[in-house]
C-alpha cells in the first residue's frame, strides 16, 4: 500500500505553519520531525504517561496519540512557545526551577503545559482537584510533591492571593 500524504496548516506556537505529513503520522511525529520541537517527548506512545503532551487551542492532549493531519486549523502550543520573546520564562516554569520540581527533566514539559491549561482556567482548586488534574503524568523521578507545590503557588499568585499557612 502506497504512503498518503496531506499538507496541513496550523499555527505553531503563534507562527503560522505548513507541512506535508504522511496521514498516519502521529502529532509528535510531526512536531519533533518537522519542527524540531524537543520538548515533545516520545515516552509510551499509547498516551499513558504524559511526556508528549501539547496545548491544543489551549486544552492539553496527547500528541502521540493525535494524527498529525487533527492539527489542521489548530492552534498547538509547546514548551518552547511559552518562553516570552526575549526568552524569558513563564512564571510556571519559574516555579518549577524554585521549587526544585524538575529532576531528570523528561516529564517537565508535559506537566508543565498540562499546569499552564489548569492554570489558565483561573480556578481556585482544591489540593485534590489539583492531584487529580495532574494525575495524567508519570514522573520517574519521584518529583510530584514539588511539581504539586510548583503548580499550586503559581494558582495562588495567578489569583492574587497569599500562600495558605499549614
Amino acid at each position: 500500500m502506497a504512503k498518503q500524504f496531506k499538507e496541513v496548516h496550523f499555527n505553531l506556537n503563534g507562527r503560522d505553519v505548513t507541512t506535508v505529513v504522511d496521514v498516519r503520522a502521529s502529532l509528535t511525529d510531526m512536531l519533533r520531525g518537522d519542527f524540531r520541537m524537543t520538548s515533545v517527548k516520545k515516552g509510551c506512545e499509547v498516551g499513558e504517561c504524559g511526556a508528549c503532551t501539547v496545548l491544543i487551542d489551549g486544552e492539553a492532549f496527547n500528541s502521540c496519540i493525535y494524527l498529525a493531519v487533527w492539527a489542521e486549523g489548530k492552534q498547538i502550543l509547546t514548551l518552547e512557545g511559552l518562553m516570552g520573546p526575549n526568552g524569558e520564562l513563564s512564571d510556571i516554569q519559574k516555579a518549577f526551577i524554585d521549587e526544585t520540581a524538575v529532576q531528570c527533566g523528561f516529564c517537565t514539559p508535559g506537566f508543565i503545559l498540562t499546569a499552564t491549561e489548569i492554570l489558565n482556567a483561573g480556578v481556585e482548586y482544591t489540593d485534590d482537584e489539583l492531584r487529580k488534574l495532574l494525575s495524567g503524568h508519570l514522573c520517574r523521578c519521584t518529583g510530584y510533591e514539588n511539581i504539586f507545590r510548583a503548580v499550586k503557588k503559581t494558582m495562588y499568585q495567578r489569583l492574587g492571593k497569599p500562600w495558605p499557612e499549614g
